[in-house]
């Protein structure tokens, strides 16, 4: 079993920023596994946001968030980051660290991490 742990979630005002780090164990989780991020808003359903492939050379992200959030991975550590810029308050919701083997099926899920972007 894989098992995602995020962390880095918290309370901005608009404007502000947040990094989130999304950490990677078990022992059948492999680094060429793609991660990314999904996300909840109140009220609504889970959206996609971004994710990113083994060699880091390929990222995807959601219209909503380009060229304000970065996402990264640190293979050596497991870890995958999703650099949070320029946040707005539409931006608050549940992040959720995702990781797929391959195609489109997220295969695990982390708990989630809430962040909140006020005016």
């Amino acid at each position: 079993q894989v098992h995602l742990v995020e962390s880095g979630g918290g309370m901005v005002q608009a404007g502000g920023s947040l990094r989130l780090s999304c950490a990677a164990s078990g022992r059948t989780f492999s680094s060429y596994y793609t991660m990314g991020w999904f996300r909840q808003a109140p009220g609504k359903e889970r959206e996609f946001v971004a994710d990113i492939t083994r060699s880091g050379g390929s990222t995807y992200y959601a219209d909503s968030v380009k060229g304000r959030f970065t996402i990264s991975r640190d293979n050596a550590k497991n870890t995958v980051y999703l650099q949070m810029n320029s946040l707005k308050p539409e931006d608050t919701a549940v992040y959720y660290c995702v990781a797929r083997s391959g195609g489109s099926t997220y295969d695990y899920w982390g708990q989630g991490s809430q962040v909140t972007v006020s005016s």
